[in-house]
């Protein structure tokens, strides 16, 4: 197991570096002039252009810019926010609690629906049951997030008048010194309705990004119970008598969910990309619409720390579900 962890760990460090080089490329090939930016109306002498082009090293080739990026990297420090002033660091982790809330609900409500419609997709295979539920899962994987998300704002907010539209909790509310988690805080705070509020306010985003992570889970757990159903051990359990929540639910489901596992992990990947437009689309205070402002601004060092943490963030998540395959399936790590 050490070995097979060290090899993990060893593809780590050059896809970190790959990764950085991509959001430190990536930021530059878009228009516009930050420094300008910064001057706003107003503008600015040559003087003083030329220096705030020598203060953040926009004066120096591109190859010791990034060597001063990475640099940097290395020490802990992302940079400071053209715009806020601000380490990106903080900022970063000052918004990433509303981020984190929001994807580990969305994960949840796709495995909670989305493994057990996959097992009824394959346990009725060919029948109504399955062709509904692999329909739906196929309408969710292909619809746009922005489009999915305006119909659930008109019908449920608008129409029905049951969810809020957008921010993580009423303006009633406030909770100083929170932990940035609005349900750890809401509950922490005493105030009656608070975490109601709350739940109300993430309700529609949790939908809106866990419907892609929703259908890929379901499809991929019809299809890895599938292959498990035509095992003989499966027929084995069967011809023993034994009940079919027995059968489907423990024998056939515990092999079957290990690429289901997989799957999970990399939907980690999705949810974030998603966050972005949700984020944007309810005005939910997280890392996915400050990358949206950030690049609205050209705030060169937030976006570049934003992708940067991003991708180490997911990378962390699919080691983790490399170590857990492991663990699961032992025949792997030779």
């Amino acid at each position: 197991m050490l070995s097979f962890l060290l090899r993990r760990l060893g593809t780590f460090i050059p896809t970190f570096i790959g990764v950085s080089i991509v959001s430190f490329l990536f930021i530059r090939l878009l228009p516009g002039d930050p420094i300008l930016l910064m001057a706003g109306e107003r503008g600015m002498s040559d003087e003083r252009y030329a220096m705030l082009m020598t203060q953040f090293g926009f004066d120096q080739p591109l190859l010791a810019q990034y060597w001063d990026y990475l640099s940097g990297i290395v020490q802990g420090d992302l940079g400071t926010s053209f715009k806020t002033k601000r380490p990106v660091w903080d900022e970063f982790f000052a918004l990433f609690p509303a981020t984190l809330e929001l994807s580990v609900c969305a994960i949840i409500f796709a495995i909670v629906l989305g493994i057990p419609a996959g097992i009824i997709a394959a346990v009725k295979r060919g029948k109504w049951p399955d062709q509904v539920l692999m329909s739906t899962a196929l309408v969710g994987y292909s619809m746009p997030i922005f489009w999915w998300a305006l119909l659930l704002i008109i019908l449920f907010s608008g129409m029905l008048g049951w969810t809020p539209v957008s921010g993580r909790i009423s303006l009633m509310y406030y909770f100083p010194n929170g932990t940035g988690f609005m349900l750890i805080d809401s509950l922490r705070s005493g105030q009656a309705g608070a975490f109601s509020s709350a739940v109300q306010h993430l309700i529609l985003p949790t939908i809106v990004l866990g419907t892609i992570p929703l259908a890929v889970i379901a499809r991929q757990t019809r299809s890895a119970m599938l292959e498990v159903l035509s095992e003989d051990y499966v027929r084995t359990a069967r011809a023993k008598g034994l009940s079919p929540l027995r059968v489907n639910g423990l024998h056939a489901l515990r092999n079957a969910l290990i690429p289901v596992i997989t799957v999970i992990g990399l939907s980690v990947g999705t949810l974030l990309a998603g966050a972005i437009l949700t984020e944007t689309i309810f005005s939910w205070p997280g890392i996915g619409k400050w990358m949206v402002e950030s690049i609205g601004s050209r705030d060169y060092t937030s976006v570049q720390g934003g992708l940067l943490m991003i991708a180490v963030i997911v990378m962390l998540v699919n080691l983790f579900v490399d170590v857990l395959y492991g663990l699961i399936n032992p025949k792997i790590r030779n």
